[in-house]
């Protein structure tokens, strides 16, 4: 028994996953916490850079500063997506389709790309804001700092509860609906002690991942905090920081990061813990007709919610065809920003981000495959255990991510930073979850009986994995490959850290763009970055058939 166990074709698939794992992830995260106790001579063993962390208000105030802000932009988030999601669900608004699939494009869009349109609407010298001094003589509030930040990830982010929770209303069973009205529950009494207490393992997910994103995001706090400081940029500035670098400290600080994420991480898992149940909508709820005052106020608050979320993004469209210079924008229209962007880096940033996303998203779906089924049909420790490896990235920043790479394999014998390979191991580490939950989930739904016919009618394992199992999770897999390339295409945090002149992509073409004040090529690459997008939601939409599908 124990010789066939040594030879099953699986359990080597096993061991040669989790070798990969070890050496991309946690062989990294070992060499940064190894990095992070290594006194600064380079001998001995210190907690030094713990105490300097944990001794000084300036590095506690960043800590503090990024709870403050992800916690209010989470509660914000549920606030104003909780209502949109209601309206969409239980009640028929035309152009339904319009507000998901743009509340979809808002929360798909690199982050810092809206930090940026914001900056040129509510800036000291924005459109808007120009606009009401001049017409109206009202000041408005200024946008840097915590208040920015709130507003752009808060409509960057609610999006995600939206789109959880349109999927948990429908799993209601209208039965119980009924039920409870017939008791004398009804109105809003009935949505919070019903339909709340019914949807909240899936509200607690999407909460974890909004406060996760929130947590991790670098460029919407590195663009408008102005001596904000949050956590993600207080890493890169010791890592990268133009006064002065400290790379085993930076180390030290991601350390801290990766401990806090796991502890928030743990605390979401035991209170969905609390409310797990399972439930089955026989009878699902038939949407009522959004009519009379009620129902003008419902198609105001979802129309002017999407239209506010998706206009930075329309808006740096736009400014991508307005005549610039330097960082002014001037009168006319012209392709000019387009071609200063040719002329610079757009062929090499393109090819770059084609080149690199395509790389890394054969490798995720080459793994998630593998993961999906070990987790599913091959469940045991070992398999357990890669499937928690590979959700590791999902709740780590990802300047954490990029230090790690870089301290890993910055020195010999592995000598891979500012290549090529390092920024696709950035990618495949991660994103990578966004593909293995969707194959898995997609996987959960098929009988096995179906691959056990295989079998029996004389098909190989082998044969009936290739050729019956992975045709059936293809849905899966497409359509979480797709939502793995657009977080791949948007990526910042983790590449800001890896990338060289050679190695440029599209986000970093935008971003190094705008920090230099070239804020015309910086629109015209951002153009392009969105059109990758939008295609790739296009794809996205046609693969999942219904907003059923979704799984971020």
């Amino acid at each position: 028994m124990k010789k066939g166990k040594r030879l099953d074709a699986w359990f080597i698939v096993k061991l040669a996953v989790l070798a990969l794992f070890l050496l991309i992830l946690v062989y990294p995260l070992f060499g940064m916490l190894k990095q992070s106790v290594i006194a600064s001579d380079g001998n001995g063993f210190t907690l030094e850079y713990f105490e300097k962390f944990f001794s000084n208000s300036y590095y506690i105030s960043a800590v503090l500063n990024s709870f403050k802000v992800t916690l209010a932009v989470t509660a914000f988030s549920v606030l104003i997506a909780l209502p949109l999601s209601y309206f969409y669900s239980f009640y028929r608004i035309k152009g339904a389709r319009i507000i998901f699939v743009a509340s979809l494009m808002a929360c798909m869009s690199a982050p810092f790309i809206g930090a940026y349109a914001w900056i040129m609407l509510l800036g000291r010298s924005g459109v808007i804001t120009q606009f009401m001094k001049t017409a109206f003589g009202i000041a408005i509030p200024n946008i840097y700092g915590f208040k920015g930040i709130l507003l752009v990830q808060s409509l960057k982010f609610f999006p995600l509860i939206f789109i959880y929770m349109n999927g948990a209303f429908r799993n209601i069973d209208n039965t119980l609906m009924e039920a409870s009205e017939n008791l004398g529950c009804s109105g809003v009494k009935r949505f919070f002690t019903i339909v709340m207490s019914l949807s909240m393992p899936t509200l607690l997910a999407g909460i974890l991942l909004v406060f996760m994103r929130a947590f991790a995001d670098f460029g919407t706090p590195m663009m408008i905090g102005e001596g904000y400081r949050t956590f993600p940029v207080e890493i890169y500035t010791q890592y990268v920081g133009e006064v002065g670098q400290n790379h085993n400290f930076a180390a030290a600080i991601s350390t801290i990061a990766i401990l806090i994420t796991a502890a928030i991480f743990l605390l979401q898992k035991w209170a969905t813990n609390r409310f797990k149940f399972t439930i089955n909508a026989l009878h699902p709820v038939q949407k009522k007709d959004a009519k009379g005052i009620k129902g003008a106020l419902m198609y105001l608050y979802s129309y002017a919610l999407i239209a506010v979320a998706i206009l930075p993004n329309v808006y740096v469209c736009y400014l991508a065809f307005r005549n610039s210079s330097g960082p002014m924008f001037k009168e006319g229209y012209s392709l000019d920003n387009f071609r200063t962007a040719l002329d610079k880096l757009l062929l090499r940033a393109v090819k770059n981000t084609l080149l690199q996303g395509v790389l890394a998203l054969g490798i995720i779906i080459l793994l998630s495959i593998l993961i999906a089924y070990l987790v599913v049909r091959r469940s045991s420790a070992l398999s357990n255990t890669i499937d928690t490896l590979s959700m590791l990235p999902y709740i780590m920043p990802g300047t954490v991510i990029g230090i790690a790479l870089i301290v890993a394999f910055g020195a010999k014998p592995w000598v891979l930073t500012g290549t090529t390979t390092i920024m696709v191991l950035n990618l495949v580490i991660r994103r990578m979850p966004y593909t293995i939950r969707s194959a898995t989930a997609r996987l959960m739904q098929i009988p096995m009986s179906m691959e056990e016919a295989s079998i029996s009618l004389g098909a190989s394992k082998v044969k009936t994995f290739f050729r019956i199992t992975v045709p059936m999770m293809a849905s899966g897999i497409l359509s979480g490959a797709v939502l793995s390339w657009v977080a791949i295409v948007t990526e910042l945090s983790g590449a800001i850290i890896l990338y060289n002149n050679k190695t440029l992509n599209l986000t970093m073409a935008t971003y190094t763009s705008i920090n230099r004040g070239k804020y015309g090529p910086a629109c015209a690459y951002a153009f392009v970055l969105t059109a990758i997008t939008v295609i790739s939601m296009i794809v996205y939409l046609k693969l999942t058939k219904s907003e059923d599908d979704i799984q971020l």
